[in-house]
């Protein structure tokens, strides 16, 4: 349990209570460690719908709808591909909004484009009755190992989360 941050999925909580909202999520390079600590909030289960860990291509497209062809011509760890998880994300849940993070945590596979520590973003929302999504996307480069960028990487999801519920 990461002591940091427990308080920021309290409060990702307490906001999305307030609202009326429920979150689901989609994570690949994190696997699943946004899950873990918004599960480690007693109560969370009324304001957190699921969570899809979808670390392999295969698994983005068959869980998310990820289009192969974004796949092809942006990558798994691009923005592009985070917004279509994003999507994916309201599209197969209850939620009324979602965050979505793929990336390169190391220490391996990087490149001149796209170095180790490279996280991609997405947050989606749904308007209440309708379908219509609001996304916000974003790639942030992250310093450290592979603990800490992907420990970097859940923050940062929470933190999107809480600037979109305060719009």
């Amino acid at each position: 349990m990461d002591d940091a941050l427990y308080p920021l999925a309290e409060k990702t909580g307490q906001a999305l209570k307030a609202k009326g909202w429920m979150l689901a999520t989609a994570e690949s390079c994190t696997g699943g460690w946004v899950g873990e600590i918004i599960t480690a909030v007693p109560g969370s289960s009324s304001w957190y719908d699921r969570g899809f860990i979808t670390y392999s291509n295969e698994a983005k497209q068959e869980m998310l709808g990820v289009q192969a062809l974004t796949l092809q011509q942006s990558g798994a760890v691009s923005e592009e591909t985070a917004r279509e998880m994003a999507d994916g994300v309201l599209l197969h849940s209850h939620a009324e909004i979602s965050l979505a993070i793929s990336g390169i945590a190391g220490p391996a596979g990087g490149s001149p484009g796209k170095p180790v520590g490279t996280v991609c973003f997405a947050w989606s929302t749904r308007d209440g009755a309708a379908s219509e999504r609001c996304v916000k996307s974003e790639s942030r480069l992250f310093p450290g190992d592979r603990r800490e960028v992907r420990r970097q990487a859940v923050e940062h999801a929470l933190r999107g989360v809480l600037a979109l519920l305060q719009l």
